[in-house]
């Protein structure tokens, strides 16, 4: 299993962002990643200084946002609904992004039923529960 370190994935954001600024080539990963980058401009400046995003702390009580986690994220649901796994998260995310209007907005749904099926597994100490992660998916497509 692949586990990049913290460096590691400040590292690849930053030289996807750098990459598709540049014109250059970009692998398919750092293409989604680039794509997503491209929708949060807020996050360039941060993107624009390797060392700097090397060093930053994002800290909850400073009101920060972490844009790598962010990123991350959007990343991992673009995965999953591409390979549709778990089972279902294609579907329910397809429902969505529909239902929105917008696939960004959708990803950002998501995304919050995401980090609560993390926060519960993380709570209970089981395995994350990727039912409930896909039934709230739904529930937001169909309210």
């Amino acid at each position: 299993m692949f586990a990049p370190s913290q460096h590691d994935v400040r590292r690849f954001f930053c030289d996807a962002h750098r990459k598709r600024r540049d014109g250059l080539p970009l692998t398919p990963m750092e293409t989604v990643a680039a794509d997503w980058i491209g929708e949060h401009p807020e996050y360039h400046a941060e993107l624009d200084d390797l060392e700097a995003a090397l060093a930053a702390v994002y800290d909850v009580e400073a009101g920060r946002t972490n844009p790598f986690l962010h990123l991350s994220m959007h990343l991992s649901i673009s995965e999953q609904v591409s390979i549709d796994q778990p089972h279902g998260i294609k579907q329910a995310y397809e429902l969505l992004a529909a239902k929105r209007g917008s696939a960004h907005e959708a990803q950002h749904e998501v995304m919050e039923c995401l980090g609560q099926m993390m926060w519960e597994s993380q709570r209970s100490g089981r395995p994350p529960d990727g039912h409930a992660y896909i039934d709230c998916v739904r529930r937001r497509a169909t309210r």
